[in-house]
């Protein structure tokens, strides 16, 4: 660990009042060597005659303002062999060790140059956990923006920037890559600095163990300044910079037919894996499968990516069900799909062989699809969660005093709710100090899940108590937080496509107890979980036509009985496979390493493509 001194550089525009309280705060800074320079940019308030009556500071004074980026600079210039600290006045400190950890992590590689911190607002809502540029708008996105704290992105982590407001620079980076560039006024100069940065062999990477407060913009609005105007012409200088090398950084391409802007399964995967696919250097073009435009959705950058121009001569991957992989139409034609039950339908099968190859996201998939006649390659791509909003640091959603058991399902036969309600109203007796939470999605209209939960449990006289969450709409960026809230986490489903409420489950470290069939058991075992057992495979019954004709699990109730008890009065083991679960999950199963795979494959098919020609 360096002991390296630190010089925190502050610039002030008037707004004494943050000035006042960021100085103050910066004096509960613990275990670590700094000094503060504060330069003022022409402050008519107050601000100078209270920086200067400090004996704690070196004060800089600017007649006028010669802009945030010059300013920096000359703080800079007078320092020497010391690492700096880019701090914004406007920024409350809220943890004494917060500059010993970002010391820490900046040495704690050589490779790491910069590093940055979580910025929340004065009403505690994320504002910052890194940055990134959205190609081609580039309209600076800072990751979690908006978002409520539930202590999401709190590891360490490479990221493409970060905001000035917080910036640890080690000094051999200002050494080698030298001062912020002074063509910005404000705004861009920080993403500007990362990447040349990068480009010198450093990595940037974002502190989420350090989390401060960012009032953010307070000299711009106090001043009355323009920042449309400034915003924009900093853009126009980053993009005259840099619009190649964003252009160039991409290392393949590829046509991803599927949709994002539903709450669907297909949906919610296909955002993650797009944007974690950009983030690896896949140029991504998108077409909506099933029509022409799909609507815009929230992210800017997946909004970009929609405007992307169509190309066939690519690999082309529809993303769906099977029924629709014959909207392929390019050069190399991939088919990415799954079923919940234990074959496919003959219309798939003849649709899937005349395409190049099939991806699926289990070894069972593949194997249902092998059996049912799909003669192609069929590769394994398996899906993932975000470790960044789904680990077992998340904060709890809920506050309940009992021993919280969750579900998350739709109401359909498949998910067997009334396997569920009965085994937990006889595991359990009244007197037990346990709840059942079901948060449940219910999209047809002539079912009342009320009246049908109460006819399922009619003959059941312990009635342990049940919390129902019916239809509630909790954000995707928050589920993490609703795993959290409880001690396991069950499903008796009889069969599924992937299961990820259960892989997002045991990533947050929950014990998991889930039916013992179907893709679940490329993650699921019983080191890091409970499996129940299968009583038999029975005909689907479902509404569904593509699973007529085939099978999918009928748990065993009884087994769910005595794993549910096992769970409750052993909650030390079972906590143990919780974590157990957690560490296997993010280390195999992230949306980075689905990419990952994806990406290996679509270089593989490249270059067996160029070999042929």
């Amino acid at each position: 660990m360096a002991s390296k001194k630190i010089s925190i550089v502050i610039l002030t525009w008037n707004c004494l009042a943050y000035t006042k309280n960021c100085l103050n705060s910066i004096t509960s800074t613990k275990e670590v060597d700094y000094e503060i320079i504060v330069v003022d940019n022409g402050s008519v308030d107050g601000t100078v005659d209270y920086l200067r009556s400090l004996d704690n500071i070196k004060l800089i004074e600017n007649p006028k303002n010669v802009g945030f980026v010059a300013g920096n600079n000359q703080a800079i210039r007078q320092t020497k062999d010391t690492d700096i600290l880019l701090l914004n006045n406007d920024v409350l400190i809220t943890d004494s060790k917060w500059l010993k950890k970002l010391q820490q992590t900046a040495y704690s590689s050589e490779k790491i140059g910069i590093v940055g911190c979580r910025l929340l607002d004065g009403r505690g809502r994320l504002l910052h956990a890194g940055t990134y540029m959205p190609v081609p708008t580039y309209w600076g996105q800072q990751i979690g923006s908006g978002q409520i704290d539930i202590n999401q992105c709190k590891r360490v982590r490479e990221v493409e920037g970060v905001v000035g407001a917080c910036m640890y620079i080690k000094r051999e980076v200002i050494d080698k890559v030298g001062l912020l560039d002074e063509a910005y006024f404000s705004y861009f100069e920080d993403s500007d600095y990362c990447l040349k940065a990068k480009l010198a062999g450093f990595k940037t990477v974002c502190d989420g163990r350090v989390k401060l407060i960012h009032f953010e913009n307070t000299s711009t609005k106090k001043n009355k300044k323009d920042f449309s105007a400034m915003f924009q012409e900093s853009r126009r200088i980053f993009i005259s910079k840099w619009d190649d090398y964003f252009h160039n950084r991409y290392e393949t391409e590829v046509m991803w037919h599927s949709w994002i802007a539903a709450n669907t399964g297909y949906a919610v995967s296909s955002r993650h894996l797009i944007l974690a696919l950009d983030s690896l250097g896949v140029y991504v073009r998108f077409g909506y499968v099933y029509g022409i435009e799909e609507p815009p959705n929230q992210h800017l950058l997946l909004n970009d990516i929609r405007k992307r121009k169509k190309r066939l001569s690519i690999p082309q991957v529809v993303y769906g069900q099977g029924d629709v992989f014959y909207k392929n139409s390019g050069k190399y034609k991939i088919g990415f799909s799954m079923l919940e039950v234990d074959g496919i339908p003959k219309e798939w099968v003849d649709q899937a062989n005349l395409l190049d190859e099939i991806w699926v996201p289990s070894n069972f998939n593949k194997l249902t699809f092998a059996n049912s006649g799909v003669r192609k390659p069929i590769k394994v791509m398996p899906l993932g969660v975000d470790p960044d909003f789904f680990n077992p640091s998340i904060t709890s959603f809920l506050d309940v005093p009992q021993f919280v058991f969750l579900s998350v399902f739709e109401w359909i036969e498949r998910k067997a709710p009334e396997v569920l309600l009965r085994a937990y109203s006889r595991a359990f007796a009244g007197r037990d100090d346990v709840v059942l939470i079901l948060k449940i999605l219910n999209t047809n209209p002539t079912i009342r899940v009320e009246s049908e939960i109460e006819r399922i449990l009619a003959s059941e006289f312990q009635r342990p108590p049940i919390i129902v969450m019916l239809n509630k709409s909790i954000p995707d960026y928050q589920m993490g937080a609703l795993y959290r809230s409880a001690n396991c986490f069950v499903l008796p489903t009889r069969g599924e496509g992937w299961c990820l409420p259960a892989l997002e489950a045991m990533a947050c470290g929950l014990p998991v107890i889930v039916t013992n069939w179907g893709p679940q058991t490329d993650f699921l075992t019983n080191q890091n979980g409970f499996p129940i057992n299968v009583k038999k495979l029975v005909p689907a019954k479902s509404n569904n036509p593509y699973f007529q004709g085939f099978n999918w699990a009928e748990p065993d109730e009884s087994h769910l009985i005595e794993l549910m008890r096992y769970v409750y009065h052993n909650y030390d083991k079972a906590k143990e496979k919780g974590w157990r679960a957690s560490e296997e999950v993010l280390s195999r199963f992230t949306w980075e390493h689905s990419a990952q795979a994806i990406k290996d494959r679509l270089l593989t098919i490249e270059r067996n493509l160029v070999s042929k020609v």
